[in-house]
């Protein structure tokens, strides 16, 4: 009887045991690949500004079988690459990771600092001297969500971070990521000495195959007959820039023939440089085996797709450019889904697609229509202030530069001179205040006293680094920004929706399908995705989980 109730007994504890394991087993259970995309200079509306046009298994895929966040905001100011890169994958802003502007100040010196350069590290893929191989996220002060997934596995997931712009793969791929490529001017990827001593031979095979060259040989024209293009303007209009070499910004683009005066580079500035970075990212997922870690932890492919940045700027928002570059990007997504499907599993990987910013009109087309807006001239402007502060304080340049729509006052002379450095900031506040153009100046420190919209002033606060800011932000009236009457093209930076409403769309493992009209913040996504993978958020992260996108 005895033995009898002790082999029950020790069945109950079995089978218990067992219930337990299963349990954890489900509490803990997480994709094999998450991918981050981020599109580089993508407005909220270009999801359904072209939304007719699009295949059913690309942007589409994502929203009808996806989740999407439809009011996604940027809350900080400068709206920036850089910024944007790192505020998504550390969950903060500025004012905690240090990366103030694609290049900053560092006020106790003056001394202007690109976001990763790096003098310490030795490019790879490239000539030992070359400037453009000398980078690292070292001057990243933040863990990113791609650290805190090495950290929760113990250096045992993958992490590879890939972009043509070198901020847009090392950012995103964190300090501790295994490897980061971006594409060089001589038309090889890169790195650098900071995650490896040499390129794998993958990497180097893959850059013998000269696929840049081989894209640009084929010329640009539109995807499509031109003149059903109707989201866009005529091809031939003043508010478009010119490649080198060429008579009009006009259809077809004869890229073949371009080739010698404008260089390999010019690849970026066509939807090829789409094709090219998600060629490398299915190269790195096959040769890393991303997505089948043999110890069944989640790897993490940072993706930066950079081209539509460097064609908005350029031809500008309503162009046919823009248009035929996203119905291409489109065309490339359902390619790659369709390959992760393959290679990964079709359910067993999640994908997120954001952007870094958006893009204003070109004022002057704006303007053309009848609308308000114009053009910042920074450098007169600087020129200005200087020679009013000089007249005041009987002291030359003490402003060196008005990068960031901040102005960066010359600390060192400053000190120097014994001078009052709150007078100064005080006369250099009354003088930006009756600029055309200007909408609100405050001092950074005293930027919670100001009269300025509370979302506008939320947002100056967030993207102040003390450190690498400037001592006063200037923000511009709507359709303001810094260029002049004959700049072509767009650019962005500003507060302004068009500027900092954005797209996240979420699909794959863990992802319910639907959408929300909520308001929520970059700055959301990695705690989003550390609620996704069950691990600790990233240690400067003020951001929190969209729980809706969460089927758990």
């Amino acid at each position: 009887m005895i033995f009898k109730r002790l082999l029950i007994l020790c069945c109950c504890i079995s089978l218990y045991s067992a219930q337990a394991q299963q349990k954890t087993s489900k509490e803990v259970d997480r994709p094999k690949l998450v991918v981050g995309i981020m599109v580089d200079q993508m407005r909220w509306d270009y999801l359904y500004r072209y939304y007719d046009r699009y295949g059913e298994g690309g942007f589409k895929r994502m929203l009808n079988n996806g989740f999407s966040c439809e009011n996604t905001y940027i809350n900080y100011i400068p709206t920036v690459t850089a910024i944007g890169h790192s505020s998504v994958y550390t969950g903060t802003t500025p004012a905690i990771h240090g990366i103030a502007g694609n290049d900053f100040i560092i006020q106790a010196t003056g001394k202007s600092m690109y976001c990763t350069e790096d003098e310490t590290v030795t490019p790879l893929g490239t000539a030992v001297g070359n400037a453009a191989g000398k980078m690292s996220p070292r001057n990243l002060l933040a863990s990113t969500i791609t650290d805190e997934l090495k950290l929760a596995s113990n250096f045992r997931s993958k992490v590879i971070g890939i972009a043509i712009k070198d901020r847009g793969a090392i950012l995103p791929a964190g300090h501790f990521a295994d490897a980061a490529y971006w594409f060089d001017s001589s038309g090889d990827w890169i790195s650098s000495s900071y995650y490896m001593t040499d390129l794998p031979k993958w990497v180097k095979d893959f850059n013998k195959q000269k696929l840049a060259e081989k894209y640009l040989k084929q010329d640009w024209n539109t995807l499509y007959p031109i003149e059903t293009y109707k989201q866009s303007i005529e091809d031939n209009n003043p508010y478009e820039g010119k490649f080198k070499g060429t008579q009009s910004p006009t259809f077809p683009v004869k890229t073949s023939q371009l080739l010698k005066e404008n260089g390999i580079g010019l690849v970026a500035t066509t939807p090829y440089g789409n094709t090219l970075t998600l060629d490398l990212a299915k190269a790195a997922i096959n040769n890393e085996e991303l997505g089948n870690n043999p110890g069944g932890f989640t790897d993490f492919l940072a993706i930066s797709i950079s081209s539509p940045d460097k064609i908005g700027h350029q031809f500008a928002v309503n162009s046919i450019e823009v248009e035929d570059n996203y119905l291409r990007l489109d065309k490339d997504l359902e390619d790659f889904f369709s390959y992760l499907d393959k290679t990964v599993g079709q359910g067993q990987y999640t994908v997120f697609l954001t952007a870094d910013h958006g893009a204003a009109h070109n004022p002057q087309y704006f303007m053309d229509q009848q609308g308000n807006g114009g053009y910042f001239n920074s450098k007169t402007a600087q020129q200005g202030l200087n020679e009013q502060l000089k007249a005041k304080f009987n002291t030359d340049k003490l402003v060196i530069s008005l990068s960031n729509y901040q102005v960066h006052l010359n600390n060192t002379l400053i000190n120097e001179r014994n001078l009052d450095r709150q007078a100064i900031c005080d006369e250099a506040v009354k003088y930006l205040r009756n600029l055309e153009g200007v909408a609100f100046v405050a001092e950074m420190d005293k930027v919670s006293e100001a009269a300025i919209p509370s979302r506008i002033k939320e947002r100056i606060i967030n993207g102040y680094n003390y450190k690498r800011s400037g001592a006063i932000q200037i923000v511009l009236e709507p359709q303001w920004y810094s260029g002049s009457a004959k700049s072509t093209g767009t650019t962005h930076g500003n507060w302004n929706p068009y500027d900092s409403h954005i797209p996240l769309v979420w699909m794959g493992w863990g992802i319910k399908h639907g959408a929300t009209n909520r308001i929520t913040e970059m700055t959301d996504i990695a705690a989003t995705v550390a609620g996704l993978l069950h691990i600790q958020e990233p240690n400067g992260s003020i951001g929190s989980p969209i729980v809706e996108v969460l089927n758990q």
